[in-house]
């Protein structure tokens, strides 16, 4: 993330969105259309009679997008060129089917906020969240915390509790704040809460002050 252009507490209001928020845009109405094929594909009747027809039209749709694509190479360069602010990440990206996508607000305290829900693409046990991704969404979330605090760094180590099942179907709570910079070290904090405000899973985040350079 490029700190340099993106908006901090100290130079943005309260309440800046700090992800890229669906945009109404085609590729945003395809995107979404897939999470919902990805959702309806688990919950499903396996004894189906269409699926095979289902099948061959996805099928047909995924070469008709493949045949429209650039190299992996190119597409890098474009997706990593801008301010900063990825459209296609797996936790926030409108742009990848395999994000909910989470949308985060910075606050006037430093911290970052977002509310979600998720459905059974994202089940662990029964009815609940798979822990590998409240840790993936976590770790996303105290990376834009770090921006939000003027900050950015690459995740060095993630010390996460579950404190409870965080449950899947309803509004979920998001939060992350950059704590403390000790020379490269920064150290970021977050949590998952229900709507009632009980702490599902928290996380202490130690990132360094160092980035992976863009493609050209």
């Amino acid at each position: 993330m490029n700190v340099g252009t993106h908006p901090t507490h100290e130079n943005s209001p309260p309440g800046t969105v700090l992800t890229s928020p669906p945009d109404g845009s085609p590729v945003d109405r395809a995107t979404e259309a897939a999470r919902r094929v990805v959702d309806a594909l688990l919950r499903t009747d396996r004894g189906n009679a269409n699926l095979e027809r289902v099948a061959e039209e996805l099928n047909s749709i995924a070469e008709h997008l493949e045949e429209h694509a650039p190299a992996v190479a190119e597409r890098l360069i474009d997706m990593w060129n801008g301010e900063g602010v990825t459209r296609h990440d797996p936790v926030t990206g409108p742009e990848n089917a395999l994000a909910p996508p989470v949308v985060l607000e910075g606050l006037s305290d430093g911290s970052v906020r977002g509310t979600v829900t998720l459905t059974i693409p994202y089940q662990g046990p029964p009815g609940h969240v798979h822990g590998g991704v409240s840790a993936l969404l976590l770790d996303h979330v105290l990376g834009v915390a770090n921006a939000w605090g003027g900050k950015a760094g690459m995740t060095a180590q993630l010390s996460t509790r579950y404190h409870r099942p965080t449950p899947l179907f309803e509004p979920l709570t998001l939060t992350g704040k950059l704590m403390s910079v000790d020379g490269r070290k920064i150290t970021t904090v977050g949590d998952i809460r229900t709507a009632d405000g009980q702490v599902c899973v928290s996380v202490e985040g130690l990132f360094v002050d160092k980035t992976v350079p863009r493609p050209r």
